[in-house]
């Protein structure tokens, strides 16, 4: 069953009457998904054939399923994607009990997995989404068919000066301090302080991209909720960081049972380029991609490029079978 059938998913036009200005590539879809105590805004781009395996992509801090777009769409032929706005972000609205803990946001996407049925995936993250989707592939398998991590926000004990602000979120009151010192500050200059931070050369940006960031930037800052969300967030990824045992994230990666891809920029600002052999011996079996000239975001820098990889791994691993497999514990 599609999650389109399921109870309580709500059609784009009821969507875009909820949010207004819904940016979607030509393709795309955009639906919510409706579940206890939690929505998600959920991006579909349909596959070019009806038999293609299904691949959901996970965003990063203060992004949205719409750093997916390029490679969705290079990936059109390949899988039958969906990106997914995790809680308070996007165009999805916060978690009934305002959790944002890595956990919690595992849980919800491993929540719309089990509720469409559309494991096993091909399962992508990007940043706070990479540490998301690792806790997903290492407590349910099952759900996971490949793991394709693009600059994935794992533990440092050296964090990039750049990454500090981002930390600082998380202590008490410094949201209201950023606040009060950016006050001044554009949607404009603050879309392109983000784009100078995320990007490798920003210059690849196109001036109608850049618009569009823009005024995606002012449609976010405006909702009530927006600093709760990267404020606890933030928390919720330093809370991750320091946890040890079976609940870390190198642990958890280590655990990781399917083929995995790291992608890895040389110019990235936010985690560290010298992560990318810790990363790739951490996750068994994996293989590692690195773009020099990229930055945090090379999914939507250089997208052909992530995409022929993906289909590398596809070929060399096997893993782009089509049907449903049986899980490991047992379940169907």
């Amino acid at each position: 069953m599609s999650s389109t059938e399921l109870p309580g998913v709500r059609s784009t036009a009821e969507l875009s009457a909820l949010v207004g200005a819904v940016r979607l590539a030509e393709g795309e879809r955009l639906r919510t998904a409706v579940l206890p105590g939690l929505e998600l805004a959920v991006r579909e781009r349909p596959p070019r054939r009806t038999d293609l395996p299904p691949a959901l992509f996970v965003h990063g801090l203060g992004g949205s399923s719409q750093n997916w777009s390029a490679l969705m769409a290079q990936l059109a032929d390949t899988v039958d994607g969906e990106a997914v706005d995790l809680p308070g972000f996007g165009w999805s609205p916060p978690p009934a009990d305002r959790d944002y803990s890595v956990t919690a946001l595992a849980r919800a996407v491993i929540r719309h997995l089990d509720a469409a049925d559309r494991g096993p995936v091909h399962l992508f993250g990007n940043s706070l989404g990479g540490a998301v989707s690792t806790r997903v592939a290492a407590v349910r398998p099952d759900l996971v068919r490949s793991l394709t991590l693009v600059s994935p926000a794992l533990p440092e004990l050296r964090v990039q000066k750049s990454a500090v602000p981002t930390a600082l979120l998380a202590v008490p009151g410094m949201a209201a301090l950023f606040g009060r010192l950016t006050r001044g500050l554009t949607a404009e200059q603050r879309t392109r302080g983000v784009l100078g931070l995320c990007y490798g050369d920003p210059a690849r940006v196109t001036p109608d991209g850049f618009r569009l960031a823009v005024e995606e930037m002012e449609r976010r800052m405006g909702l009530p909720y927006f600093w709760e969300a990267m404020t606890r967030t933030s928390r919720g990824i330093v809370d991750a960081y320091t946890l040890g045992g079976q609940h870390g994230l190198w642990r958890q990666a280590q655990r990781v049972l399917a083929p995995a891809l790291l992608v890895y920029g040389g110019r990235d600002q936010l985690v560290s380029y010298r992560m990318a052999h810790k990363a790739a011996a951490a996750y068994r079996g994996s293989r590692l991609l690195c773009l020099p000239e990229a930055g945090h975001v090379a999914m939507m820098e250089y997208p052909e490029v992530v995409a022929a990889a993906f289909r590398d791994l596809l070929r060399d691993t096997g893993a782009a079978g089509t049907e449903h497999r049986d899980t490991e514990d047992g379940r169907g």
